[in-house]
């Protein structure tokens, strides 16, 4: 794989202050930036344009499905690519990191790299206490039922293409990045985790910044580990 072709799904929801900085300082040697519009009711749609990404419209709500969206849209492109990196649209993680994230798939190829969070640099307030628990708590169940060595569910994130679509992802919200991570195990992908940086967020977050979000995710991503055990 010594030039690969590199593609990065953002899903977006209401990101017009950041989502901008987030395509601005992805790397050069990526091919296409596709930001599925989740739904928005700001002006993310534009500024991503602007920017110079691939937009998708995607009303239906639901982090997984706009990833869904923009993963049944690559599917299409003539070229197919070699690997997808997943990135959120908040500007919390460090794009140019997506080099770090990569070079394990192209150097020792691995088909999965995991950005963590927990092994990487945090900015004091960037990561709720919830988000920390919840992140320990899924890992550690996962190591106990499908032996895996995760330290974190970061959406920042790096695979095969073809070893994504044969997964077979199919969750639709919260529980999406626990399902890859849960896939890859049981169909013995081999995967590995960098640290990545981690910034305070631009904006209120969907997830941990809502009592409601707090405990949907929890309760989804429980209900994942136990659904696919």
């Amino acid at each position: 794989m010594n030039q690969p072709i590199i593609d990065v799904i953002i899903p977006a929801f209401n990101e017009e202050d950041s989502i901008g900085k987030v395509i601005r300082d992805i790397p050069t040697i990526v091919r296409h930036v596709v930001v599925a519009n989740n739904g928005s009711s700001d002006t993310t749609k534009k500024v991503a344009e602007a920017a110079g990404a691939i937009v998708l419209d995607e009303p239906q709500k639901g982090y997984g499905k706009a990833c869904l969206t923009a993963m049944d849209y690559l599917s299409k492109v003539e070229e197919q690519a070699d690997i997808v990196v997943f990135l959120d649209g908040d500007y919390s993680d460090y794009p140019e990191q997506l080099l770090d994230l990569i070079k394990p798939i192209i150097e020792a190829d691995y088909d999965m790299v995991i950005g963590s969070r927990a092994l990487g640099k945090r900015e004091g307030g960037s990561m709720t206490l919830p988000q920390v628990f919840g992140n320990w708590l899924a890992t550690t169940l996962m190591r106990w039922i499908y032996k895996t060595n995760y330290t974190d569910l970061g959406p920042f994130r790096a695979i095969k293409w073809d070893q994504l679509k044969a997964l077979g992802m199919v969750d639709e919200n919260y529980g999406w990045t626990i399902e890859m991570q849960i896939k890859a195990a049981q169909s013995g992908l081999k995967t590995t985790e960098i640290p990545v940086d981690y910034r305070k967020r631009i904006g209120v977050s969907k997830v941990s910044g809502t009592v409601k979000g707090v405990f949907g995710a929890g309760y989804k991503i429980l209900w994942t580990i136990y659904k696919y055990w």
